[in-house]
């Protein structure tokens, strides 16, 4: 009886997920990629590409192209497959394992295997685990598919566990990520930064609805919750990894920084913040997202001073 319900639920998973549309694009893949989308292989852990990437963007599905994954939602399990906790709405299908214990994910739209759902395991607050065959994805690193009415901005400020706790507590403030910026080592892990070896400075990405919030406004509070004038650090923390910088997208970004810089000058501050070149953004793992929320504590090197 088993394996009659078995056969059923495959048919009508094959019925649903009709792979015809996209014989031409099934028929460029190589014999590694036909054996995990089509024959439900999995991929050998810790050798896939995006296993440990930390670039931003979308992650799509390898024979459709339909947007599966968002970066943000990427996080480290140290499986040896990426992780996601949470799927784009509507485009990962789930189907119940042939073992009856497993879940399989799958693309909504073409049915090409993606690798297996996980839930309980306590890794984020989401409480899920997407684990998912590198050799099934493909990375848009563009922002244009993120939300146009969506903001960027980075700060560097000492450690970014207290920037983040209070640049998203500003109202219009959708998301601030901790990581690394301005390095020259692609996807460094947080004990490569601290060693000062990859010339990254701890910092945040903050998404912001500027419908709500203006970028000054958000410089302004950044300038207010760490001392800009410490030139080797920040607080107890000293070093190169930990020095006060704005990373700027543009010209307009740059113009209001300068602008607040002299007005603290003014107030006769001695400001030692750079203002750099925004560069690739490397998410820090789970571990260093919403620290202090998780700890239930305040930051031991930041905290409120009015400046302006």
């Amino acid at each position: 009886m088993k394996l009659l319900i078995y056969f059923i639920l495959l048919l009508a998973t094959m019925n649903a997920m009709d792979l015809k549309p996209w014989k031409a694009k099934i028929d460029t893949l190589s014999d590694e990629e036909k054996h995990v989308l089509i024959n439900k292989g999995t991929q050998a852990p810790f050798v896939g590409k995006y296993t440990d990437e930390k670039t931003n963007g979308i992650y799509t599905c390898k024979i459709c192209g339909t947007p599966l994954y968002k970066s943000s939602d990427k996080f480290d399990s140290n499986c040896g497959w990426p992780s996601f906790d949470d799927a784009i709405e509507g485009a990962v299908k789930r189907v119940v394992d042939a073992d009856g214990r497993r879940v399989e994910i799958v693309c909504a739209k073409c049915g090409g295997h993606l690798g297996h759902v996980f839930e309980g395991e306590g890794f984020t607050e989401k409480n899920t685990r997407h684990c998912v065959n590198s050799i099934s994805l493909k990375l848009d690193a563009t922002k244009e598919k993120k939300d146009a009415n969506l903001s960027y901005a980075y700060f560097a400020g000492g450690c970014f566990w207290g920037v983040e706790y209070y640049l998203e507590k500003l109202d219009g403030v959708i998301e601030v990520s901790s990581g690394f910026m301005g390095g020259h080592v692609k996807n460094p892990s947080y004990y490569e930064v601290v060693a000062g070896k990859t010339g990254h400075l701890e910092a945040v990405e903050v998404v912001y609805d500027k419908s709500i919030i203006s970028y000054e406004s958000i410089a302004r509070t950044f300038f207010e919750i760490h001392d800009p004038t410490q030139a080797n650090g920040q607080g107890p923390d000293i070093g190169v990894q930990y020095l006060s910088a704005v990373f700027v997208e543009n010209e307009k970004q740059r113009s209001s920084i300068k602008k607040l810089i002299s007005l603290l000058y003014e107030n006769g501050l001695d400001v030692a913040t750079k203002i750099l070149p925004s560069a690739e953004f490397y998410k820090a793992d789970e571990s260093h997202q919403n620290y202090y929320k998780k700890k239930g504590s305040l930051p031991y090197c930041h905290g409120y001073k009015k400046r302006f």
